[in-house]
Formats: structure tokens, C-alpha cells, sequence
């Protein structure tokens, strides 16, 4: 029997509840996908560069308050975050909730990436900024990577320096 999806099984797919059901005795083997902050990562330049978290803004299986906890506490840490499932028809207010969330600790002109369907045939790249992101150009297929404080837009690509000292010594 195979068990198979997009991405990687492990990152917000099926892995999980698939393994909490097998039995002793079911030899179950997984295999290593690209995860979407990953692939979208790639088609944005760097964002990914240095520390970062991907949350995914979905409360089917995660309640809000906890959700928004999560949000929080990667905007007082600065880390680039990725959503996943940002925005569906019976969802539409929990992204703009978490982008103000995180425009409390960073500047409106913070890169911001959206990527839709990274990796496939119709996939579609923008970077825009925290305060130019309309959550209504966002849906269930889109992953938003929102830069810390460090990001910039470098040559048409988003890049979060790793920080490495030589880096500084240059400059």
C-alpha cells in the first residue's frame, strides 16, 4: 500500500497521522519530498538564509489562540516565517491578523514572497512588501514568506543574510 501527496510527507502532510495508526508490525517507510517553504524558498532567491518557521495559519486542526501564540512568538524572536494555508473561502481574516502581528515588530517595507503552486507547471512569484501584501491575492495554494528584520531585496530576490562575520568585515 502507498500512502502518497505533494511535498514532503512529514511537513504538514500525512506522515504523521499515518504513523500514529500503523501497527508493529506494518513496515512503514518514508521518502523525503521538497516542502513548499522549501521549493518557494528556492524560487525567491534566500529567504531561508538564517533562522526561520513555518506555522501554518489552518485552525481545522489547531485552535486560533494557539495559532496566534506561534505568531507571536516568532515576530519577538525575528525569524523569516513561512504560512502555509494562509487563506481559504471560510477563512479569509487570519492572515491579515498574523501580518499585523508581525508588522508590529517590522517595518512596512519588510519583503514579503508569495509563491502559488511552487514547483508546478503554473507556479507564479511575487515579492512585494508587509505592507503591500493584499491577503485577498492569497489562497490555499500559496505559501507567504515574510521576511525579519535582516531580509532585503537583492537583484529582484529576496535574501535574509546568514551573518556571517567576514560578510561584515567587507563592508
Amino acid at each position: 500500500v502507498a500512502l502518497i501527496g505533494s511535498g514532503d510527507a512529514g511537513v504538514y502532510a500525512m506522515a504523521s497521522p499515518a504513523l500514529a495508526e500503523a501497527s508493529d508490525d506494518i513496515d512503514v517507510v518514508g521518502v523525503p519530498g521538497v516542502t513548499a517553504a522549501l521549493a518557494a524558498g528556492a524560487l525567491l532567491g534566500a529567504p531561508l538564509g538564517h533562522d526561520h518557521v513555518s506555522i501554518s495559519l489552518s485552525d481545522l486542526h489547531t485552535p486560533w489562540d494557539v495559532i496566534e501564540r506561534r505568531v507571536r512568538a516568532a515576530a519577538e524572536a525575528d525569524l523569516v516565517v513561512t504560512f502555509y494555508n494562509p487563506r481559504s473561502r471560510g477563512r479569509d481574516w487570519q492572515l491579515p491578523k498574523a501580518l499585523a502581528l508581525l508588522a508590529g515588530h517590522r517595518a512596512p517595507t519588510t519583503p514579503v514572497g508569495v509563491v502559488r503552486n511552487a514547483s508546478r507547471a503554473d507556479e507564479s512569484v511575487r515579492l512585494t512588501t508587509l505592507a503591500g501584501l493584499d491577503p485577498a491575492t492569497v489562497d490555499m495554494m500559496t505559501v507567504v514568506t515574510v521576511g525579519n528584520t535582516a531580509t532585503r531585496q537583492i537583484a529582484g530576490r529576496m535574501v535574509t543574510p546568514r551573518g556571517y562575520r567576514w560578510q561584515e568585515e567587507t563592508r
